[in-house]
């Protein structure tokens, strides 16, 4: 019995042996939509019910934000329906009388005319009723789905960067994208679910006209349907989850059989044939899991059924007691076999519908959720204005710790940035090189000390402003899926400019040769997804970058700060001389340059540079004086430049130990 009534369980999958020898055992992805996988296992038909009046008032508040116009005629174009069903219904009652009544068989076809009519006219009503709101909620779909998406969108643009690298925050973004398609979704469930509610009120409510006794009847057969809805909607729920565990992993091997970064070892390494091995031993194993799941499927819809023909059973024979000992007459009985067979079939499309609705408001609740969250991290709007003239931008004292490290990435660092000046910033990997970036942009808060723009303080300024006065070129900066012109106007995307307004960044660059090669110059689109798009390489995607980064430079006059981080990865010796050569004449008097790289050769001309380690500034000086200072600079200096000396040693980086200058 307790296979049958009790609570649906979530078995685990049979885990083939492929499956452990790849992944160690069945693959969870920690992705936004499986948040709420199990939601209908945790449902029972009571819990649904009475959760229905909370789901639909939800749905409604977004629905009327979005049209309520639309919301009305939907919800009175549902009452309507009802109405209409329980005067069909009522008209039937009238045609089995007339049928089943005294008279001659004219006289009886005569009496049975009014009633058929007020049956077609019902029926008509109903369907022009139902085509009126399906049309509305056609209408209402989208703009919820829309509204939902741009709330969404606006608020994971507009939060502070430490909430984006924060992994929480940035699960519940993860989360919370499918909130606007489950809003859509859950329009069409709640007017399919307040239909199904409706058509069963009304056939209630005749059947109680209609004798007393019917209504129980009605409950009788009904709940067993309702009951063998929701279990067979958990058990196909459950065969598709055990199923999916399986396809996942299968899934997976077959993208990585196909992938292009992997083909070469695919191929090489013949890892082809051994995956293709393990993919076959994977999907044996799924068939068996599908087929052995789809058996017990069938069991409870069989179960479910005989108990809905069962009470079927008792309902008849008591109505055949009724009309036998003459409580209940011929016509009646007719009408009430139409009734319970229309309200049973509602209360199973409810069930459904419910059950839909309960799952989709788990991701819409998600969606809310963030939206609040995001907005606890939103960056603040307006502020003190920037000065337009600023001759220099200083850190004093400033720490930065990321919410899931213990070390600060940033320790009590103290710099200044003339205006007019090409400062570089120089350390090994995970030094704070990065971080400072960050801080000096507006893009991290400093958690102590200060950021001045000339002598205001960067937490009381308009952080927009702040952000108007940054020019940024980074080693990943963003390769955006549009043509080649917007790639670079996108630097600053709201002046409008032509291909001639262009024209002085694209040469600055060095990009003419990259813009000349392409099929549409630079109206040609970059993004190899597209049919008939155009794909760069490394360096060549960096000469973009850096005409992107003139051309948003070029276009202020106010006082500013450029940072290039790592801006010559990709690029060749030639062309790496080149872009630092063309960098560091980014800096004038309104201008301050700030270089981050691992090329040492490419800050030996800076004015300053200082020098990161374990997020404290260790060193700072020039060039000439940081290497007869012979310390952590003239360390990394001599172990790049050892590699192009004949027969080089290569010094060890980390052997100089130098007082903290900070």
């Amino acid at each position: 019995m307790k296979r049958f009534f009790g609570r649906v369980r979530m078995a685990e999958p049979e885990v083939s042996d492929a499956e452990r020898e790849l992944f160690g055992g069945p693959l969870r992805y920690d992705l936004g939509w499986s948040e709420h996988e199990r939601a209908w296992l945790d449902l029972t038909m009571m819990s649904a019910l009475r959760s229905m009046p909370r789901l639909v008032g939800a749905t409604l508040r977004m629905a009327w934000q979005a049209d309520r116009r639309a919301l009305l005629t939907v919800a009175v174009s549902e009452v309507g329906q009802g109405l209409a069903a329980a005067v069909g219904l009522l008209a039937v009652n009238a045609v089995m009388h007339a049928l089943l009544g005294s008279g001659t068989p004219d006289q009886r076809l005569h009496a049975v005319l009014p009633g058929l009519l007020a049956a077609a006219g019902a029926a008509v009503v109903n369907s022009g009723l139902a085509g009126w709101s399906t049309s509305r909620a056609g209408r209402l779909e989208p703009l919820v789905e829309r509204i939902a998406t741009t709330q969404y969108l606006a608020a994971a643009a507009s939060v502070e960067l430490e909430a984006i690298e924060d992994p929480e925050f940035r699960r519940l973004i993860d989360v919370a994208q499918y909130g606007a398609a489950s809003a859509r979704r859950m329009i069409s469930a709640c007017v399919a679910a307040l239909n199904g509610t409706i058509s069963l009120i009304s056939t209630a409510g005749v059947l109680t006209i209609l004798h007393p006794v019917l209504l129980p009847m009605l409950i009788l057969i009904a709940a067993p349907r309702g009951w063998g809805a929701m279990r067979v909607a958990q058990e196909r729920y459950v065969s598709v989850m055990s199923w999916v565990e399986h396809m996942r992993a299968s899934r997976l091997i077959g993208n990585l059989l196909t992938e292009r970064t992997a083909a070469q070892e695919v191929r090489i390494h013949a890892v082809g044939p051994f995956l293709l091995s393990r993919y076959e031993r994977m999907a044996e194993s799924a068939e068996a899991e599908q087929e052995r799941l789809a058996s017990g499927k069938a069991v409870t819809e069989w179960v479910a059924a005989a108990l809905s023909g069962l009470a079927m059973a008792v309902t008849y024979g008591a109505m055949f007691w009724l009309i036998m000992s003459g409580h209940m007459s011929l016509a009646v009985a007719g009408t009430a076999v139409i009734a319970v067979r229309s309200g049973s079939a509602s209360l199973g499309a409810l069930v459904m519908n419910v059950n839909q609705l309960h799952e989709e408001s788990l991701y819409v609740r998600d969606h809310a959720r963030f939206l609040e969250e995001a907005a606890r991290h939103t960056i603040p709007s307006g502020g003190d204005p920037v000065p337009a003239r600023v001759r220099q931008v200083v850190l004093d004292t400033v720490s930065y710790r990321y919410p899931d490290r213990e070390t600060p990435a940033l320790d009590e660092v103290s710099l200044t940035l003339p205006m007019g000046s090409v400062t570089a910033v120089v350390g090994e990997n995970g030094s704070g090189k990065s971080t400072l970036m960050k801080v000096l942009s507006g893009l991290l808060l400093p958690q102590s000390g200060t950021v001045l723009w000339g002598e205001a303080d960067l937490v009381s300024l308009d952080r927009a402003e702040v952000f108007d006065r940054v020019a940024l070129l980074t080693q990943d900066f963003q390769r955006w899926p549009v043509t080649a012109a917007l790639n670079i106007r996108i630097g600053r995307p709201a002046r409008e400019a032509g291909p001639e307004d262009l024209r002085p960044s694209v040469d600055y660059a060095g990009a003419g040769p990259v813009v000349a090669k392409l099929p549409d110059g630079l109206r040609s689109l970059l993004a190899r997804m597209f049919r008939g798009a155009s794909e760069l390489s490394g360096g060549e995607w960096q000469k973009i970058g850096l005409a992107r980064t003139h051309w948003r430079d070029s276009t202020s006059d106010a006082d500013g700060v450029l940072i290039v981080d790592e801006p010559t990865s990709a690029l060749d010796p030639e062309a790496e001389i080149a872009a630092f050569d063309r960098i560091r004449r980014l800096a004038a008097p309104n201008r301050a340059v700030v270089l981050v790289t691992h090329r040492m050769s490419g800050v030996r001309h800076a004015d300053r540079i200082h020098v990161l380690h374990h997020g404290r500034l260790v060193e700072h000086g020039s060039h000439a004086e940081l290497m007869a200072a012979r310390g952590r600079y003239a360390a990394m200096f001599d172990a790049q430049a050892s590699q192009y000396a004949p027969e080089a040693t290569v010094p060890r980086p980390g052997s100089p130990t130098v007082t903290d200058p900070a």
